[in-house]
């Protein structure tokens, strides 16, 4: 049974042109196996006549069976003036070897009169002849109108034209594209309902959109586009690609399915698309945006008091759909616009028992807010706020404990610095002392903290730290001024955060360190304290 709306992800294509976004083949084929896995039905894998790294993911995607999504091969019409047959790009095209293929051609008349040149019946030629010669091939064949809805603006009978020719040429898809990604929703909604009636009478084609975020409005534009008719839809993973991005399917998917009632995958798939959306980003090494709708850490974070209290009622209160269906979770932040019902349910996420009485709830809040005016951010570092609510309650079991460091670092005019650190811990009355190296104090002590504490806990080999950021918190003390550290740490299974503040930046540094590596062997030990075996 065919979808109501068919996904066109183009992530390993045109994410790739955003700037920091790069993929190696053997990544991209991981990220198409993860897109696969998700129920997108096409994915676009490069562009095989511009690069060997793109030819390469083609070779790789023929080895592997895709169960959901036909892998698309990129190009352009032929050359003006050149027979297809003897086009370098298309004959790329083919030999990619996959079973469906996209083109772009021109519908802009601007383009082909002032920036290509030509004869605009030749335009049209290159567009036919090209189509046709990838159909004759047995290609499943998308048509791509680049710069669609500016062509429309200026000549709506060329545009049109343009498309009619390629449908005539046997494309099975026309994406409408708005390239430059200047389109507002109404010119959207106004061009593609044209489409449809151009096309009322003539032959059956599935009708795409193709949009920029270039004002804020690719997702906008694309539901509208698909309020409008069109059935396809072409976007990346976390809206990457080039200027300011392309479409995020991770925003289109679950309007799709939850606004719209057009189920374009299925509701397991659906639960996949936060961890999608993560991979992604890891895998091209950008922080994920923690703002990101749908699957955001902070899509569904509520902080204010009277808004918790409302959602542990009735979660419909301030929340437009379950976390849950998207593949994310509800979070409720701690800090000093917290009340009882914030730390109540915090506390209960965070698997700590406060007593029934009132009182402990109190002391706690006030407690929290003492910590947060002294510069504390418990909203930014629920590892630390689980730790301090264990140590408040007493359910705190440390896992070692810091008997001294210290810190050295040396410089010589012709040499960096070098950071050198010596740690003594004790671990169930053992001590351990150990030494190491790092590109900073930081650095150093982190790599002296887990070489002491391998002996104890291998489970610390499978932990890394991704990100660390230090904010002075008032500058008006100068060097002596009180500096916020916090830390982000992962493992194969869940991501942290931990704080830590002083006048003092390594002391700082140490505390959010010391809180990362006990929140990760909280975990890792089991309930009988016994040390388990590296997973």
């Amino acid at each position: 049974m065919e979808p109501p709306v068919w996904l066109y992800d183009t992530t390993l294509r045109d994410g790739t042109q955003g700037e920091n976004v790069n993929f190696s083949a053997s990544e991209k084929l991981q990220i198409a196996k993860r897109l696969d896995d998700a129920g997108i039905h096409y994915i676009e894998g490069g562009w095989p006549g511009s690069n060997p790294r793109d030819m390469q993911f083609f070779e790789l995607a023929r080895q592997e069976t895709f169960a959901k999504a036909r892998i698309v091969a990129f190009g352009a019409t032929r050359r003006p003036g050149v027979r297809p047959e003897e086009d370098a790009n298309l004959q790329a095209l083919i030999a990619s070897g996959t079973p469906a293929v996209a083109i772009f051609g021109k519908s802009w008349d601007l383009h082909v009169d002032s920036v290509m040149d030509i004869a605009r019946e030749e335009n049209l030629a290159m567009i036919r002849e090209s189509v046709a010669f990838l159909k004759a091939r047995g290609r499943e064949t998308i048509y791509d109108a680049e710069h669609f809805f500016d062509g429309f603006r200026d000549n709506p009978d060329y545009a049109l034209q343009t498309l009619a020719t390629a449908a005539e040429g046997g494309a099975d898809a026309l994406v409408l594209c708005d390239t430059n990604g200047g389109s507002l929703p109404s010119d959207i909604r106004t061009a593609v309902a044209a489409v449809k009636r151009f096309f009322a009478s003539r032959l059956p084609v599935k009708l795409g959109i193709h949009t920029h975020n270039d004002c804020g409005l690719a997702v906008a534009n694309t539901i509208e586009a698909v309020g409008a008719g069109a059935t396809m839809v072409q976007g990346t993973i976390n809206g990457y690609g080039e200027r300011c991005g392309n479409a995020d399917l991770t925003s289109v998917i679950p309007i799709l399915c939850l606004k719209m009632n057009l189920p374009a995958v299925s509701d397991d798939d659906l639960r996949k698309l936060k961890k999608l959306s993560r991979f992604v980003s890891e895998t091209a090494n950008l922080v994920p945006q923690s703002n990101r709708p749908f699957v955001g850490q902070s899509a569904f974070a509520h902080k204010g008091g009277i808004h918790v209290h409302a959602i542990m009622k009735e979660p419909r209160a301030y929340e437009h759909t379950d976390p849950q269906r998207v593949g994310n979770r509800r979070r409720v932040l701690v800090s000093d616009m917290s009340g009882r019902s914030n730390v109540t349910y915090k506390a209960r996420e965070l698997g700590i028992d406060l007593d029934g009485e009132g009182d402990q709830r109190n002391r706690l809040v006030t407690r929290i807010k003492e910590m947060e005016q002294a510069g504390y951010q418990f909203d930014a570092a629920d590892g630390s706020l689980k730790i301090l609510m264990e140590k408040f309650t007493r359910q705190f079991t440390p896992h070692f404990e810091l008997e001294a460091f210290r810190v050295s670092i040396e410089k010589d005019q012709d040499r960096p610095c070098a950071a050198h650190a010596t740690i003594k811990i004790k671990v169930d009355g053992q001590e351990e002392i150990t030494a190491a190296e790092g590109h900073g104090p930081v650095s150093a002590l982190d790599n002296a903290l887990r070489k002491a504490l391998d002996k104890f806990y291998p489970q610390v080999r499978t932990m890394r730290l991704v990100d660390f950021k230090v904010r002075v918190i008032d500058g008006r003390e100068g060097t002596a001024a009180r500096v916020r550290v916090l830390i982000e740490s992962r493992d194969q299974d869940d991501v942290w955060q931990t704080i830590g503040v002083s006048e003092d930046i390594i002391e700082a540094s140490w505390q959010a360190l010391a809180d990362s590596f006990q929140y990760k062997l909280a975990k890792a030990v089991n309930g009988n304290g016994a040390k388990t075996a590296v997973v």
